[in-house]
């Protein structure tokens, strides 16, 4: 299919997936969101495919989910209606990247935000620039229980992951290093090489085996309860969507939230 949202590129057996909405900071439309779910499809399918690096166009990975869009089409969802869009395009489309039967590298400069730290903590391998910074204020900014796809006490721990929620704080390149959730912190200038050697080196190796060790790998996170701690705080942050915090800031307008987060156009 042609793609409007994203930007398709191929270099021997690596894939790149990138986020092509600079002019919005990567901000995740319904648009968006679905060219990158058939991005992922079609590369899945692609025996020639080993490895699929998942990155931002421009100055930022990716500033979230795209609240002006929300406010426009979806600020009067019923609670059945946003139920099935976000079960699909946020929780479904995620674990897909999770579950992908290839590595998966995101490579991530800037803001990675809410919606875009899900996006990114799905891939087995982070790569990010050293003025790279991860942040998820929704519980701040929109009075909703964190993000749909609660990874965050998984890639950082769960002391760290409270911190950040609770305080709506900027995580650093160089602290998400310190405890574990980013592999390399780069330049600007080498993110991209550094990337693509990283994806480089992973492709060498025999793709059936790859695939099988990473089937190993995400089984022991669910043997602890990943799968259904995931599962059930989806539940949660839908309830969030009913109370009455969350319904002020509806009625200021989902839009106006971003302006008490300078992250970006994010949720």
């Amino acid at each position: 299919m042609g793609y409007q949202h994203i930007e398709i590129s191929n270099q021997d057996a690596i894939r790149t997936v990138t986020l092509a909405r600079a002019g919005a900071r990567n901000a995740q439309s319904q648009a968006l969101l679905d060219e990158l779910d058939q991005a992922m499809r079609e590369a899945a399918a692609d025996k020639t495919v080993r490895v699929v690096i998942i990155g931002g166009q421009g100055d930022h990975f990716s500033a979230g989910h795209d609240l002006k869009e929300a406010q426009a089409s979806r600020a009067d969802f019923s609670v059945e209606e946003r139920w099935a869009y976000e079960s699909l395009r946020y929780f479904d489309y995620c674990m897909r990247i999770w579950d992908f039967p290839k590595p998966v590298i995101a490579r991530v400069q800037g803001a990675c935000v809410s919606g875009g730290f899900m996006i990114a903590n799905m891939c087995d391998l982070v790569v990010c620039s050293d003025d790279a910074f991860f942040s998820d204020p929704v519980c701040h900014t929109l009075a909703a229980a964190a993000t749909e796809v609660l990874i965050h006490p998984w890639v950082m721990g769960l002391r760290r992951a409270k911190e950040m929620l609770f305080t709506g704080e900027r995580v650093t390149a160089e602290q998400a290093l310190q405890m574990g959730m980013v592999n390399r912190v780069v330049s600007r200038a080498q993110l991209d090489e550094e990337t693509m050697a990283l994806a480089r080196r992973v492709a060498a190796a025999p793709p059936f085996a790859l695939t099988l060790v990473k089937k190993s790998l995400n089984r022991t996170l669910d043997a602890q309860g990943l799968r259904t701690a995931l599962s059930a705080h989806f539940d949660v942050h839908q309830l969030s969507h009913m109370s009455e915090e969350f319904a002020q800031v509806k009625k200021k307008g989902l839009a106006q939230a971003i302006q008490r987060n300078k992250s970006g156009d994010s949720a």
